[in-house]
């Protein structure tokens, strides 16, 4: 009798145990594609443009200080003592040093802004995520834009309700951007292929 109630314990956990297995709901959605349709998206990349802009002004203003100076240089050239032409080849040489380590500079700077700037961004598209994920009893949600996805069973795309919440939802800070709300861009509809060939 004893060996019956222990037997019928361990299929009952079985079963429970696989009954809970196939009740977890699995979603999947393209995260770079949710975050492309979002406004502050457009807002964001404005704001980084204008910054890399203003970076670029001074390369430019750099590159402009070199290029007379070396014009100066080939122009006075022959008519320079060895001291002075020294000089002004050591100078060249240093403001060259100086514009390829503020291009680098640049571009990292460039770099941090963009993370600062896509942050608010993925921390709100993460947020509509998760209350769409709440709704709908999804336990795991999958990202199929990483494309490390190798095999899964058929789940659900729960990309156009999470755009739907995050309509809803107020815009996501970004910092140096103004206030004023962009236009919602709706993602544009594709008609089904019919077949024939």
């Amino acid at each position: 009798m004893n060996k019956i109630l222990k037997k019928a314990a361990l299929v009952a956990f079985a079963l429970g145990t696989f009954s809970f297995a196939n009740a977890q709901k699995i979603a999947h959605i393209e995260l770079d594609s949710l975050v492309s349709m979002m406004p502050e998206t457009k807002t964001a990349k404005e704001v980084a443009q204008n910054y890399w802009k203003d970076l670029e002004k001074t390369v430019i203003s750099m590159d402009n200080e070199f290029q007379t100076k070396y014009n100066d240089y080939l122009t006075n050239q022959a008519t320079m003592s060895e001291l002075v032409r020294k000089t002004k080849e050591d100078e060249l040489q240093s403001l060259q040093r100086r514009i390829e380590e503020f291009k680098q500079q640049a571009q990292m700077e460039y770099q941090k802004k963009s993370a600062e700037l896509t942050q608010p961004i993925m921390d709100k598209a993460k947020k509509g995520i998760e209350a769409v994920s709440k709704e709908g009893g999804y336990k795991y949600v999958l990202d199929t834009s990483a494309g490390n996805v190798l095999y899964a069973d058929p789940s659900e795309d729960i990309l156009t309700a999470v755009k739907k919440k995050l309509d809803a939802m107020p815009l996501a800070t970004i910092p140096g951007a103004t206030t004023e709300k962009p236009k919602t861009t709706t993602p544009p509809k594709t008609t089904p292929k019919t077949g024939g060939k």
